[in-house]
């Protein structure tokens, strides 16, 4: 598959737009781009960053593969299993691509936000496929289907309040209090506040 695009980057607009909708204040969906993303969706090489998640595939193909493929399906999470960022997750993808395409697609988190590719019925695609068609082109669909996973999963009234515990657990769950995510959105959002991006 071509994963490469147009790799359109965000405007201020874009934000200020989305932060309307989701009545949220724009530096709060800024803090979450500067945590997930580093506040850029894309690879040098225009195609979506991405990060792929082997206890979902293992998940989503029944476990099948574990015992063949253990670098890519795995029983439960593992961080040693991640690599470095970058082209390695598409290495990781691609081998997870030749065994199940749609297991693959959606057991991958991403563009700017970082959402798991089985939620694009919640971000409002037909299809994974779709799903990721988008992730390729801009910036601005990454935000779109932030604003939609957001909506759907009550995640806007998190960032109108800014409450970073609870936008924490429902996004990526009860270990990232360990990883001090929320506090890193906190100070994310402060520093967006102050005008100074992560």
């Amino acid at each position: 598959m071509n994963f490469t695009g147009p790799a359109t980057p965000l405007s201020d607009a874009n934000i200020l737009a989305e932060a309307a909708r989701l009545g949220c204040d724009p530096a709060a969906i800024g803090a979450v781009c500067d945590i997930e993303s580093a506040g850029s969706g894309f690879l040098p090489d225009t195609r979506p960053k991405l990060l792929f998640e082997a206890h979902v595939f293992g998940k989503l193909t029944r476990h099948c593969w574990d015992d063949a493929h253990p670098n890519i399906s795995a029983p439960s999470w593992d961080r040693a299993l991640y690599g470095p960022p970058g082209a390695h997750q598409y290495d990781r993808l691609e081998e997870a691509l030749a065994l199940d395409e749609a297991a693959a697609l959606e057991a991958a988190s991403w563009g700017l936000f970082q959402i798991l590719g089985s939620n694009f019925a919640v971000c409002g695609f037909a299809s994974v496929q779709d799903y990721v068609a988008a992730m390729c082109r801009s910036e601005a669909d990454h935000l779109a289907a932030f604003g939609e996973f957001c909506r759907h999963g009550g995640l806007d009234r998190c960032l109108r309040m800014q409450d970073w515990t609870r936008f924490a657990l429902a996004y990526n769950g009860p270990s990232e209090s360990d990883n001090g995510y929320d506090e890193k959105l906190a100070a994310a959002y402060l520093a967006r506040l102050a005008g100074i991006e992560q």
